[in-house]
């Protein structure tokens, strides 16, 4: 059991949860870095370029596609859509249903952030082999995978992700 004298010493350096916390925070500091005057963030990226791949994808599904809770999407949607970058169409088949498209400006602006997404990305695996940046991605996407439902916004995964990027 532990006990107040046998706590101390813990070295944080070596948590697991500690260095993905901080992966992250270098991660996203480079990914803004890497915007400039763009000023898109990750997640703002992440929810544009779903909506370009899927066309008509509803706010809940896109929620569950980028695994955030769906008052934060609608955050994000609604910061897109002031931009001018995202609309929200009812739906055909069902009038309570808002589908989310890319406009065209939307579309300029994801041209522009995806070459600066490449460099973060290069920028963040720089450090390592080709063949350690294969195993580093697919380490990460077992941990991903296997502890998915320990979120608290699950994300829907489509399969094993593709470490074709890397």
């Amino acid at each position: 059991m532990l006990t107040p004298e046998n706590v101390v010493g813990i070295d944080i350096d070596l948590q697991p949860g500690h260095a993905i916390r901080r992966l992250h925070q270098i991660s996203v500091g480079v990914f803004l870095q890497e915007m400039g005057d763009l000023g898109i963030t990750p997640v703002q990226y992440a929810a544009l370029q779903v909506v370009a791949n899927q066309p008509g994808i509803d706010q809940r599904t896109l929620a569950r596609t980028i695994a955030l809770d769906a008052s934060t999407t609608g955050g994000v949607v609604d910061r897109l859509e002031t931009r001018g970058w995202l609309e929200r169409r009812t739906a055909k088949e069902d009038r309570r249903t808002r589908q989310l498209h890319i406009t065209p400006a939307g579309l300029d602006g994801l041209a522009q952030a995806v070459p600066g997404m490449l460099r973060a990305q290069e920028q963040i695996l720089a450090p390592l082999s080709p063949a350690q940046r294969q195993q580093f991605m697919s380490l990460l996407n077992t941990l991903i995978t296997e502890n998915n439902e320990l979120s608290r916004a699950p994300s829907e995964l489509t399969g094993k992700p593709s470490t074709a990027a890397v």
